[in-house]
């Protein structure tokens, strides 16, 4: 018997909201998309002016580049916009309350999607259910981002600043910037935004003819192979498996033809990364056991073979993912009908999986500790059990379309399917920085700590097709005078024992008791702060555990306050205000009561505070690097990169490229953290590198500039202890205030 539609109002907004969840008919793979946003298109026509686009890592770096031109004579006559990702420029409390990146952004898509049709009653009742408010952003008006666009236009805005106007304007600072583009004359944004290609097209930003100025660039080719590189786990397979296939079956007589042909490649396509895992589909991936824990590392041409998607014409389905939308149709779907993760094969059968317990678990609101279900992701909202994965596992997708040669997929086994996971690692960089060469007029990369250069020239420029003749270098030496940096190469300890820090002998007891008589000697005659780098957490927490019971800790807070990095993000400016408290009153009033004089602060390389932290005038008069912190030579993506560009790099010097790069990581991460002292023409310190191995040329060439021309190689700590104690009695105020006398 054919179905007739009833004459429910309410049923029929519900048809109409399906309507909206079934992707448009999808005629050909060549086609442009029909789904194409009418404010992308006006923003395409609107003219360009000629412009420089300044990046940086972190949102505080470019809020200091704005603050520096705010105070420029350039701030009344430069049109300057910042962009920001959604969860920085989000105003709408709903949704900044997601915390992931990926489920605001999903959240903000459907919210828009909800503004053009809003219907009151239904949404009410919707929102009341699922506890998730249903209509469309409030922020999200025309008219008040057009003034917004404008206000921005005539005046310099920082983060905070775009933050606080968007609520006064009552306008989304994420969409007005973007609309602010066209016309400015500077575009201030993070790394991800400029270097991943389909962002910066979404964004609307044009590199023709334009500058590109990348700061703190020593980073430049791990950000990049980082920002290309995809992780997905077994529990959002099998999330995105179980919701599509749900998808597919409600909507499966009004799909056409093709639409339903890609919606089975896809599911095709999961199911296959499923088993390869050793998984089986229908099934939670929380109760799945995969293990023994194992890694295996594949070609892009042989994981393809492995999991039988030889036969798949990746690019035509990356295309319909893109142009489709479907990701975004299957999150509205999950967000109204909430599919539980089901058995495909027996739908009837209500067991209690991975998604109905987790669901339990919100609804009751227990406060025991249990082991949580692995299918979702740990996030603290309850948006996140409504959200699909797929849109994230699509960029796995798009990720399987580098070259066979370029990249490389590790399939890690761990204990549970839930936490066993699919990773590309890309292997060549310069594939996707080549773009923004070829189209801009003119890319700039910038840095305090750029040595080693040749290895960046080779990896992203010369591959990415840049002659010779069209780099130009420039290099200066700092703004201090020579006498205000005091580095040394310490090469033994107070006892004689030779610093040797390699991973056989750096675990020793009297290794360990060395570098404790060092510091001990140093917070002696070091005012104000003391910041120690480790190489590694685990060698900080071993170190520092056996320091506590030889009593060099209680020897160390006689004279300074002893400080630890975090492992919690946080927890870094808490810990950062009392540190900075304690030295402040030291320094202050000269001597503290009982004898103190500062802080130290033992941190890791390549942690916190190895970078973006500033350690300026007291709070870093001497920093201490442990050792060198290498990599571990025996993970298979460093293996594999080092194979890679053995194969592919010219060797140097006698070394092999893999070689080169081992030690280039290396020094870039010392170089970052011992940069953290010196941050104004007036400031001065002292740089105390532990190791013999920095005795070497090959690795002090490798340092910057500015401290290794000043750099004093001392074999012994008595000659060493000397000069650090001269440096500082030269600065006392007292001291010189004498000499003038």
């Amino acid at each position: 018997m054919k179905e007739t539609k009833s004459s429910d109002p309410s049923l029929e907004d519900e048809d109409d909201d399906d309507d909206k969840l079934v992707v448009e008919d999808y005629h050909s793979d060549d086609e442009a998309s029909k789904c194409d946003d009418d404010d992308s298109k006006e923003k395409e026509d609107e003219p360009h002016v000629t412009k420089i686009y300044y990046c940086s890592r972190t949102h505080s770096q470019l809020s200091q580049f704005v603050h520096e031109i705010q105070k420029s004579p350039y701030s009344e006559t430069t049109r300057v916009v910042a962009l920001g990702s959604r969860q920085n420029l989000c105003i709408n409390e709903t949704v900044k309350k997601l915390k992931s990146l990926s489920l605001v952004n999903d959240r903000c898509l459907e919210m828009q999607k909800n503004k053009k049709e809003p219907k009151k009653d239904q949404l009410q009742k919707k929102a009341k259910k699922q506890k998730i408010p249903s209509t469309g952003c409030p922020y999200y008006n025309q008219n008040n981002m057009d003034m917004y666009k404008d206000s921005v236009a005539a005046q310099i805005h920082d983060m905070e600043q775009l933050l606080t106007r968007g609520k006064e304007l009552k306008a989304c600072p994420y969409y007005s910037t973007r609309y602010a583009i066209p016309g400015a004359q500077v575009v201030v944004l993070p790394y991800n935004t400029l270097l991943h290609k389909s962002t910066r097209e979404a964004c609307g930003i044009h590199l023709e003819g334009n500058v590109v100025i990348i700061d703190e660039a020593h980073n430049l080719v791990e950000t990049i192979s980082n920002v290309y590189s995809v992780e997905v786990n077994g529990a959002q397979l099998c999330r995105a498996h179980s919701q599509l296939s749900q998808y597919m079956e409600k909507y499966r007589s009004r799909l056409k033809a093709k639409n339903l042909m890609y919606i089975k490649q896809i599911v095709q396509v999961l199911a296959s990364w499923i088993r390869c895992l050793g998984g089986r589909i229908g099934c939670a991936p929380d109760t799945q056991k995969t293990g023994p824990a194992s890694s295996k590392l594949f070609t892009i041409n042989d994981f393809l073979f492995t999991t039988q998607m030889d036969n798949i014409n990746l690019f035509k389905l990356q295309k319909y993912c893109e142009r489709s939308h479907i990701s975004r149709k299957l999150n509205g779907f999950v967000e109204k009908y909430q599919p539980p993760m089901v058995k495909i094969q027996e739908p009837e059968e209500p067991q209690q999986t991975g998604m109905t317990r987790f669901l339990q678990e919100i609804s009751k609101k227990t406060s025991e500790k249990k082991e949580e279900p692995q299918v979702l992701e740990k996030i603290d909202d309850e948006y996140q059990a409504f959200s699909s994965p797929l849109l994230h596992i699509e960029g796995f997708l798009l990720a399987l379309t580098n070259a066979d040669k370029d990249g490389r997929v590790v399939i890690s086994k761990q204990d549970f399917l839930s936490q066993s996971r699919l990773k590309f690692l890309l292997l060549n960089p310069a594939v996707h920085f080549q773009d923004v060469v070829k189209e801009a007029r003119a890319v700039i990369v910038a840095g305090g700590t750029m040595q080693p250069v040749d290895e960046f020239k080779h990896q992203l420029l010369y591959c990415a097709g840049v002659q010779e003749d069209r780099i130009a270098e420039f290099s200066c030496g700092h703004v201090i005078p020579p006498d205000q940096l005091l580095p040394i190469a310490l090469t033994t300890g107070p006892s004689g024992v030779d610093f040797n820090f390699t991973y056989q002998s750096r675990d020793t007891p009297k290794m360990m008791d060395e570098v404790g008589r060092v510091l001990v000697n140093v917070s002696n005659v070091v005012p104000g702060g003391v910041v120690i780098f480790f190489p590694s957490y685990d060698y900080e927490k071993l170190i520092y555990s056996h320091w506590e019971k030889t009593g060099v800790i209680a020897r160390l807070g006689m004279k300074k306050k002893v400080f630890r990095e975090p492992r919690k993000a946080n927890q870094v400016d808490f810990m950062l205000g009392q540190y900075t408290s304690i030295i402040e009153k030291a320094c202050s009033g000269g001597v503290q009561s009982g004898g103190m004089n500062g802080a130290i602060l033992l941190c890791v390389v390549g942690g916190k505070m190895s970078e973006g932290i500033n350690f300026s005038d007291n709070l870093g008069r001497c920093i201490v690097m442990v050792g060198l912190p290498f990599a571990n030579i025996k993970s298979p993506e460093l293996k594999e990169k080092m194979d890679y560009l053995n194969a592919t790099m010219p060797s140097s010097n006698g070394k092999t490229p893999g070689q080169i790069h081992y030690e280039n990581l290396c020094m870039k991460a010392v170089n970052q953290s011992i940069g953290r002292a010196i941050r104004h023409k007036g400031d001065y310190a002292t740089i105390l590198l532990l190791d013999s191995r920095y005795a070497r040329s090959s690795i002090q060439s490798k340092l910057p500039g500015w401290i290794a021309r000043r750099l004093q190689t001392i074999q012994k700590f008595g000659p060493a202890f000397g000069a650090i104690r001269k440096f500082f009695v030269e600065r006392r105020p007292s001291s010189s205030k004498a000499d003038t006398s």
